[in-house]
């Protein structure tokens, strides 16, 4: 299983908003996501900062995407 590149949160929302996922709400650095079928997540944007690979494993099982998935959404 290929590991994801270290990415920014807005990166992550761009690539998320391909697969039907809306900004919902922001609250101060981080921006609630969800898709019309229930799923839902909270990524964090910040100006100057990756999204660590813990983080980003549970975006992604949250959003219910595998690396591979992701990755061609890059």
């Amino acid at each position: 299983m290929p590991r994801h590149p270290r990415l920014r949160g807005r990166e992550v929302i761009n690539a998320l908003q391909q697969v039907g996922f809306t900004v919902e709400r922001v609250r101060d650095s981080h921006h609630s996501l969800s898709h019309p079928d229930g799923r839902a997540t909270v990524v964090p944007v910040h100006s100057d900062e990756t999204i660590g690979r813990v983080c980003s494993n549970r975006i992604l099982r949250a959003v219910e995407l595998s690396n591979e998935e992701f990755l061609k959404l890059l």
